[in-house]
């Protein structure tokens, strides 16, 4: 594990145009939460808390990924590991920097960690009725998995 976290904790530099992907510090949280809130998805059902993000950050800092260009985070992906398989959700980039590359430099990333750490399948989670969320993540290589669903209850 250190050696992972070493080397994400190191910066990336992927998709040219002096963008890097890198780990999530605790001083980039209300950046990571400004950018979630302005592109809040209608399907999210709960809140976004900054102790939450904090918590990630301390238990599994190469869990939540950064796109940073020009001092400005311009991404942010979770791609959370369970022991078993990878889970990637709350993608987002932020107004203005869409197009460019960024989501697919943090799901490569995403990836790439979740890989090391021993995963052979990585599910993205996306809303059914999302169209232009869904034609990304097919052309990053997801198709939709018509045999599985998952079933959610707030705690």
């Amino acid at each position: 594990m250190k050696e992972i976290l070493g080397k994400l904790m190191g910066l990336w530099a992927m998709g040219g145009g002096g963008l890097t992907v890198r780990c999530c510090r605790h001083a980039d949280v209300s950046a990571v939460l400004g950018l979630w809130a302005g592109a809040r998805s209608a399907h999210a059902s709960t809140g976004d808390r900054a102790d939450d993000v904090e918590r990630l950050v301390d238990d599994s800092p190469a869990a939540l990924l950064v796109a940073e260009r020009d001092g400005e985070i311009v991404g942010v992906l979770v791609a959370a590991w369970d022991g078993w398989r990878g889970n990637m959700y709350r993608l987002a980039v932020r107004d203005g920097h869409r197009r460019e590359g960024i989501g697919l430099a943090l799901i490569r990333a995403g990836e790439e960690y979740l890989r090391e750490r021993g995963a052979r399948r990585v599910t993205a989670l996306v809303a059914f009725d999302d169209e232009v969320a869904a034609g990304f993540w097919e052309a990053a290589g997801y198709p939709l998995d018509r045999e599985i669903g998952r079933r959610v209850r707030n705690l």
